[in-house]
């Protein structure tokens, strides 16, 4: 048993006037009961008990010691009240981590909905491409792309998602507009910097198989959000995230490329959160929130 653990038996033998009838309110034996004061005796280095055969009183610093330990122990009673009362309903803060792209584009949208939902919760939205630490970063839910190899973390797979070549009319009108793969060499691609430069290979089906084509251009990127506005702004092909330019091209203002031929890989997008058999009601409803949004079909499909 804890430190606080002992000041509670303490606390409980000088309430009911004994060690046997301590041991009996707490499922204890009384030996197991004297064992603890001793020990918490020797820990403070003091008798905290006058022990006769008719009669048990306190010392004088087990009076003092008794005077706080009453405190401790209802320190400790309200503590778990507090936490026990914050896991009944949907309530506190909840930190959500995700990547720019997807979290201006999907999640800002529909946090309105979900405060309103639940009045009682305020949400500590971080945007960041790198992988969060749940643990270190305190997060309580990330939304994350890709497969994930991480076991210690439950997922929920919320959708899939694929990558789409696009340009605005303008930029084409310019420039021309690509009818094969290889034609892309010829043109400025909106590029990714050094963190991804995996994505500056486009990867396309031919009648041999897969294969990547490496592009190039005259501005680069640190994050997909920023490839979408170049891209938008007529600074050349992106190839981007479809949750991201759905509305876009759906719109007019871009153009999707080469859709024959660009290689339709779905990823999938989940909610990750931590302790599997102790999920906080924040975490469920905001979980369960995000399903109904995304699933069946998700929005930028519709």
């Amino acid at each position: 048993m804890s430190f606080a653990g002992d000041i509670e038996v303490f606390v409980r033998v000088v309430e009911t006037g004994g060690f046997s009838t301590a041991a009996r309110t707490l499922g204890m034996t009384p030996s197991a009961v004297s064992k603890l004061v001793a020990r918490l005796e020797d820990r403070l280095g003091a008798r905290l008990f006058r022990r006769t055969t008719r009669r048990l009183s306190l010392t004088q610093e087990g009076e003092a010691f008794y005077q706080h330990g009453v405190r401790i122990v209802a320190d400790i009673a309200d503590a778990e009240r507090a936490v026990t009362e914050l896991g009944k309903d949907a309530r506190g803060t909840l930190r959500v981590n995700a990547a720019v792209n997807f979290g201006h584009h999907q999640i800002e949208p529909i946090l309105p909905e979900f405060l309103d939902r639940y009045p009682d919760m305020r949400i500590d939205l971080t945007l960041s491409d790198s992988y969060a630490n749940l643990v270190e970063e305190e997060v309580d839910v990330a939304i994350r792309a890709g497969h994930l190899a991480d076991s210690a973390l439950v997922a929920r797979k919320l959708c899939e998602f694929r990558r789409v070549v696009v340009a605005t009319p303008g930029y084409l009108a310019r420039r021309g507009t690509p009818r094969k793969p290889q034609d892309l060499k010829q043109h400025n691609c909106i590029m990714f910097g050094r963190q991804q430069p995996h994505l500056n290979n486009w990867t396309f089906d031919g009648p041999d198989g897969r294969y990547d084509i490496a592009v190039d251009g005259n501005v680069i990127a640190s994050n997909g959000e920023t490839v979408v506005q170049l891209a938008l702004a007529g600074m050349g092909i992106a190839r981007v995230s479809e949750f991201a330019v759905g509305p876009a091209v759906r719109e007019g203002k871009l153009v999707s490329l080469l859709e024959d031929s660009h290689h339709d890989q779905r990823m999938p997008i989940s909610a990750v959160y931590l302790h599997p058999k102790h999920v906080l009601p924040k975490v469920r409803v905001f979980v369960d929130f995000l399903l109904a949004k995304f699933q069946p079909k998700p929005p930028w499909e519709s």
